[in-house]
């Protein structure tokens, strides 16, 4: 599991950039420093980070450059710290992809402070964004994992009734016939054997009514297929 909170501060006056990485640190996070736009692709291209710091008046690659390859490239947080003033500069920034635009010179807390609140807001976002589950009444698949836990109890399934439960839940209100579920599952051709799919629809039913007896999940629609029962 990663612990430390990479930052990469692109600011070529040393004394700036030296100060940016002191804040950092005492902020509890690690900093590294680039002196140009050449050099900061370097370090952008060979490991992922939390947040990026970015003057635009680079030399090598712009920071205009650097920022429009690194929204289109990631998710990262971007922090524009700049002496240009001009609202139309920060406009461009924030509307090219810049989560903050400071201006020089800062106060050092007022950018201690912008960095933690930038770095809480994209915590926040990724928890939603990076857990990678469906859930359905009291059903939770986690798609990661491969572990599909019912009121908090672990179900056992086969891989074929993972992958139908797993495409169920993907489109919970869509009705499945048979050949859509044997096609996609098997990744054959679907020839009107019923039994098949009979057999392990039944048997996730049959798992799930053990795990929940109170609950339905899974209904029959006659002449269609089958649906998670709303």
């Amino acid at each position: 599991m990663k612990e430390s909170v990479d930052i990469l501060i692109i600011e070529d006056d040393e004394d700036i950039n030296r100060l940016l990485c002191s804040i950092i640190s005492k902020s509890g996070y690690s900093p590294k420093p680039a002196y140009s736009g050449t050099e900061a692709v370097i370090y952008l291209d060979s490991q992922k980070w939390d947040m990026v710091l970015i003057d635009l008046m680079l030399p090598g690659l712009s920071g205009e450059e650097l920022l429009k390859k690194i929204t289109k490239e990631s998710h990262v947080p971007v922090i524009i710290i700049s002496a240009k003033l001009e609202t139309q500069t920060k406009i461009n920034s924030l509307r090219a992809g810049a989560d903050d635009y400071i201006t020089k010179p800062f106060d050092v807390d007022e950018v201690s402070a912008r960095i933690d609140s930038c770095l809480r807001r994209y915590r926040d976002l990724s928890g939603v964004q990076e857990t990678n589950q469906l859930m359905y009444k009291d059903i939770v698949l986690d798609m990661d994992s491969k572990v599909v836990t019912v009121n908090d109890s672990e179900l056992k399934l086969t891989a074929r009734e993972y992958e139908i439960l797993l495409l169920m839940m993907s489109s919970s209100n869509k009705v499945f016939s048979k050949a859509n579920l044997f096609e996609s599952v098997w990744k054959d051709s679907f020839y009107g054997d019923d039994n098949t799919i009979n057999v392990h629809v039944s048997n996730i039913r049959s798992k799930l009514a053990k795990a929940n007896q109170n609950e339905e999940y899974i209904e029959t629609i006659w002449g269609m297929g089958y649906k998670l029962k709303t």
